[in-house]
């Protein structure tokens, strides 16, 4: 069975008062309007979430949106895959529909951060490494250093190469009213900026974020009753790689997204070349050059290479992080990856306001810690 996206929402990204509750529930009622659905149309809500009581103490958000919406009797359910969260929700709603389970499901992710410490947020989030590592501080921007050092020695890629990823997605960022910051900078900022995992700077990282996305499903059949503007989930897969970073043969390869990708591409019966638009996880500037080797769009090692040729850029060959990336728009963890199933939607049916480009396919791609699981989503225009 083909399963269309009908309406998307995304609350403002950044530092919000509203705490976890309040945010799920604007972007929910947002998206079931931007699809004209009620919510006693709604058989199966999904809350992407990885912390809502480490951050907070709220437990049970899924119950508690679905009573603030009015959705009962409603199934509900809390997805938790780490920061690829929203990812495997939207994973869980595919599922869902193709499935004959439910002919209209609502996805909201969603996470509340920024009331805490960036000790006590990177705290939160360390906890997901393998326990060996964490015992010896290793945290996920020091693996994003240590990785960033040898991708940059091994293939001889200048170190401007990723300060131009920051400035990229930053210029992007400004055209996207909901991006947590709307500022462009330039190379020598980025450069010059603190250390925090040499060789990576503060603008080699995304922020710590308050915010929350929806997105809504249902059949193709059902979808051309309500709307002339859909589009259809043509190819979704997840994969995990080894929880010990450091186990890994090659680590400037992500296994994870090399295989989600693959059965993604091979379930929509098409291949990277056929992307027009790309959302990927760039939680760290190098996390980009990494997705786009895994997902076929350079040759390993190379993916650099079209970063400097521009070919990224929003006018580029292939468009990345149209919507400003994790790096620029902010990274609520649950929310991420329902956001970039927001951006990939509203880029294929010409709702994407200055950022929009030609685009009839596009492709998201959402990591979980460091890249330990993933999935790829391909959408398609109708």
């Amino acid at each position: 069975m083909t399963v269309a996206v009908i309406g998307a929402s995304m609350t403002k990204f950044g530092e919000r008062d509203a705490w976890i509750r309040e945010l799920i529930a604007q972007a929910g009622e947002a998206a079931l309007d931007d699809a004209g659905v009620e919510p006693a149309d709604v058989d199966h809500l999904y809350v992407s979430n990885m912390a809502s009581g480490e951050f907070e103490g709220q437990g049970g958000i899924m119950n508690a949106l679905a009573h603030d919406l009015g959705l009962m009797p409603a199934y509900s359910e809390r997805v938790d895959q780490t920061s690829s969260s929203g990812g495997a929700g939207i994973y869980e709603a595919w599922q869902s529909i193709a499935s004959g389970a439910s002919d209209m499901t609502l996805l909201v992710g969603g996470e509340k951060m920024t009331h805490r410490s960036t000790a006590e947020s990177t705290d939160i989030i360390a906890s997901i490494t393998h326990p060996a590592e964490y015992k010896h501080g290793l945290t996920l921007p020091s693996f994003a250093g240590m990785t960033a050092r040898h991708y940059l020695e091994r293939f001889d890629a200048p170190r401007d190469s990723l300060a131009k990823v920051a400035v990229k997605n930053h210029k992007n960022g400004v055209d996207n009213p909901h991006a947590q910051f709307r500022k462009e900078i330039d190379e020598e900022t980025a450069l010059e900026s603190p250390i925090v995992a040499d060789p990576l700077r503060l603008y080699d990282f995304c922020p710590i974020t308050d915010g929350s996305s929806g997105l809504v499903f249902t059949t193709e059949e059902k979808a051309k009753e309500i709307t002339d503007d859909y589009a259809v989930v043509s190819g979704i897969a997840g994969a995990t790689d080894t929880h010990v970073v450091h186990e890994r043969d090659d680590p400037t390869v992500m296994g994870g997204v090399v295989d989600s990708s693959d059965m993604a591409y091979e379930m929509a019966g098409i291949g990277p070349d056929d992307i027009d638009v790309a959302e990927l996880h760039d939680m760290f500037t190098i996390l980009e050059f990494l997705q786009m080797e895994g997902c076929g769009f350079a040759e390993h090692g190379e993916a650099w290479k079209q970063v400097e040729q521009g070919r990224t850029e929003k006018d580029g060959e292939l468009p990345i992080n149209t919507s400003g990336g994790l790096k620029s728009k902010g990274h609520p963890l649950g929310a991420s990856g329902v956001a970039q199933g927001y951006e990939i939607y509203k880029q294929l049916v010409g709702e994407a306001g200055p950022r929009q480009v030609e685009a009839d396919t596009g492709l998201a791609c959402n990591v979980g810690g460091f890249g330990n699981c993933v999935i790829t989503t391909i959408m398609e225009a109708r």
